[in-house]
């Protein structure tokens, strides 16, 4: 998961990861609202909020891209595991070009 601060960024790092087979699919949510504490301070931000959909083994060069296309000073960088799914999908999610 990673946030980006426009529509154009979050576009931009979700069809590099794909192209580069580092995700599978990577779904871009407009317009989140960040509140955060950054330098000793609370900011609000408008963010387009990247669910980036892929195998563990990959998360060190999806990290990696993230931090190359990435804007931000301190991205958002993290992983969630998948606990379950159907056959089919986590399948697919481990080989897209496959599909």
């Amino acid at each position: 998961m990673t946030t980006c601060p426009s529509a154009e960024k979050a576009q931009a790092i979700a069809r590099a990861l794909v192209a580069e087979s580092l995700a599978s699919c990577v779904n871009v949510i407009p317009r989140v609202e960040s509140i955060y504490l950054w330098e000793g301070s609370i900011q609000t931000e408008p963010e387009y909020l990247l669910l980036i959909k892929s195998m563990v083994n990959k998360f060190p060069d999806i990290e990696q891209r993230i931090k190359a296309l990435h804007s931000y000073e301190l991205p958002e960088i993290i992983a969630v595991p998948i606990i379950a799914g159907s056959p089919e999908y986590l399948a697919w999610l481990g080989s897209p070009e496959k599909s």
